[in-house]
């Protein structure tokens, strides 16, 4: 008895030595290499949510970023503008298109195609949690996938005043939350969303041709 219980102290503290030492599986980045792109094109938002205005405020802050990272990106209302002219208003549409099209037309080296897939803020009386969830694909003048992430931020502003009157806290909650669901700013989020993706994630995207090298 005392064996069988030596033994499954034993596997169980392999367990969680394996758990705690396991490490995320590395980014295949064999496809993105091979491309190499230098400019990035960025079309018009892919929209699953209900919200008419997320595409607009998604797209408008793709651009940097990306340009900090070390990328030529192409300036995004004149890419929206262009599109328009040739009929082409959604971003469905447009990625329909398809990559090749797209990379002649402007002459870029990759396409970036964005869906937003919750752009949301979830009323629950005390508490509003705001979330966006985003998925970006990186095609390649071929229309080969050479990048891709998926990326969920979330905000639930919370009424830090722990001490003094609970009912006043109580109602400071409340409006706060109301206040929220009224207007709830999801720019800070999609800008999270779209650094996490580029620049800070596990599979962000390496540094391009034009990145900054700090000279010492």
């Amino acid at each position: 008895m005392k064996k069988l219980i030596t033994s499954l102290i034993i596997l169980l503290a392999a367990a969680i030595s394996g758990c705690a030492t396991q490490k995320p599986t590395p980014y295949d980045w064999s496809a993105f290499q091979t491309a190499s792109p230098s400019s990035i094109l960025i079309v018009p938002v892919l929209n699953k949510t209900i919200d008419v205005d997320a595409p607009l405020y998604a797209l408008s802050t793709l651009s940097i970023p990306l340009g900090e990272k070390g990328y030529y990106v192409f300036p995004v209302n004149t890419v929206k503008t262009t599109l328009e002219q040739e009929g082409l208003y959604e971003g469905e549409a447009i990625k329909q298109l398809g990559t090749p099209t797209l990379v002649n037309m402007f002459g870029a080296d990759a396409v970036l195609y964005v869906e937003i897939q919750k752009w949301e803020a979830n009323y629950a009386i005390l508490s509003t949690t705001v979330t966006v969830s985003v998925d970006y694909l990186l095609e390649d003048s071929q229309g080969n996938k050479i990048w891709s992430e998926s990326v969920t931020t979330a905000y639930s502003p919370q009424n830090n005043n722990s001490g003094g009157d609970p009912l006043a806290n109580l109602i400071a909650s409340a409006i706060s939350a109301a206040i929220t669901r009224a207007d709830p700013n999801y720019i800070p989020l999609m800008i999270q969303a779209n650094n996490r993706a580029f620049i800070t994630g596990h599979s962000a995207l390496p540094p391009g041709p034009y990145a900054r090298v700090d000279k010492k």
